[in-house]
């Protein structure tokens, strides 16, 4: 009986541990919020994460440069438009010229941001589906038997 519980408990922890490795992507304002294990991942973390998945893994480091390069345009484009418009507030002589191509930055930042989440959401999903696969392809029937050597339970795979 003790063997019986032992075999049951190990297949079912294995269960458990193969479907916790799924990472979850949670729509948020501005992108997605990752997470794995209740635990939030940081952009670092998910592509890292990946690395087990070829496919994935490429799509997530393509994402990450995206996203670096829109924080580039939008943070560029942020100063851009701020300094003249601290100095129109200071009282100073504001040069819109500069305002108006750190505006066009940011205008550039958002579809490049937009574009590097939504690789980023479909590098997960295709590790999710990896994952799904290899831990679904083993389903054990069990069932109790008896003849007339006494009562047991077999596993069928």
């Amino acid at each position: 009986m003790k063997k019986i519980i032992l075999t049951l408990s190990i297949i079912f922890f294995g269960f458990v541990n193969s479907n916790s490795q799924n990472i979850t992507a949670k729509k948020v304002f501005g992108g997605y919020k990752f997470t794995q294990n209740g635990k939030m991942l940081k952009m670092a973390d998910v592509v890292s994460a990946l690395k087990s998945n070829e496919v994935a893994y490429k799509l997530a480091r393509s994402a990450k440069s995206n996203l670096v390069i829109s924080q580039l345009l939008g943070g560029a484009g942020g100063f851009m438009v701020g300094l003249p418009l601290g100095a129109a507030i200071g009282g100073g002589k504001a040069n819109w010229t500069v305002a108006g191509i750190g505006a066009g930055l940011i205008i550039i930042a958002i579809p490049v941001s937009s574009g590097a989440n939504k690789k980023m959401k479909k590098a997960v999903e295709i590790y999710n589906a990896e994952l799904e696969q290899t831990s679904y392809r083993f389903k054990p029937e069990f069932k109790i038997i008896s003849n007339r050597y006494g009562i047991g339970l077999t596993m069928n795979f």
